[in-house]
């Protein structure tokens, strides 16, 4: 990190106000695989010179895990408790890496009072190169990439142009699964699977996933969740891959690049 992430707490107390709010979530803070792709996704927007904070330890869950597994009770304390917080500091857009809490903060929040401009990370690494305050080499060799879409970025918010374009701006070779975008296949973990052992079956959903990413003779496996991210390299690992394939998180690739 080149520079200390400030919080919205110090923020406000300076009398700033950020241009975004960084919104971490749990797997970001507190997966040890995926705080290097926030640490990373923090240092690409200082890169860019986008004003932005965290609200640190004032964070908490976004209670989709909760709504999924189905306490309801415990989703609506969770939300009102980060709402009332936002609007204390009168948040106006967040971007945040992961997409469940992408889908949570843009489409459920509204109905408790949280009204936000959302957008997930992929979007905004989008326009940050677009714009060029994101500068790509021209002679970084990523080799062959696939791309794994995520349930709540794809079929949930019909997301799927933003993540390929960032990964194309690499000038890389993208190659498909054969199912992808409306038809790609869940990694197996949304709906708080992520957090009970699997039912009983012929095989688990990311070992079939991991078998199709491996058919596609990619070095590297993109994705731009933290479930996606977990249940990939599993499912890597359940076909002894893991060390000739790499996961990484779109952010991961571009800071190769710059």
């Amino acid at each position: 990190m080149s520079e200390r992430v400030k919080t919205m707490a110090e923020m406000a107390a300076a009398g700033e106000t950020p241009e975004v709010l960084f919104w971490v979530g749990c797997a970001g803070a507190f997966d040890d695989r995926y705080k290097r792709v926030t640490a990373t996704f923090a240092n690409l927007l200082q890169k860019a010179g986008v004003s932005f904070a965290v609200l640190g330890t004032e964070e908490a869950c976004t209670g989709d895990p909760a709504r999924r597994a189905g306490n309801e009770f415990l989703f609506q304390m969770q939300a009102m408790t980060n709402i009332q917080v936002l609007n204390g500091y009168e948040v106006k857009k967040i971007v945040t890496a992961c997409p469940h809490c992408f889908n949570t903060l843009k489409n459920e929040y509204p109905d408790l009072g949280g009204h936000y401009q959302v957008m997930h990370h992929s979007q905004f690494l989008q326009s940050l190169i677009s714009e060029g305050r994101l500068k790509i080499k021209e002679d970084v060799e990523v080799g062959k990439v696939t791309y794994h879409d995520s349930c709540y970025l794809g079929r949930a918010n019909d997301i799927y142009e933003a993540p390929r374009t960032v990964i194309e701006a690499l000038k890389v070779e993208l190659t498909e699964m054969k199912r992808s975008r409306a038809k790609g296949l869940c990694c197996g973990a949304g709906g708080a699977q992520m957090f009970k052992e699997p039912e009983k079956g012929r095989k688990d959903v990311n070992v079939e996933r991991a078998e199709e990413a491996i058919a596609t003779g990619a070095s590297t496996i993109a994705v731009a969740c933290p479930f996606c991210m977990v249940m990939m390299k599993d499912g890597l690992k359940s076909k002894e891959k893991e060390d000739q394939i790499d996961v990484l998180d779109i952010a991961e690739l571009i800071y190769k690049a710059i």
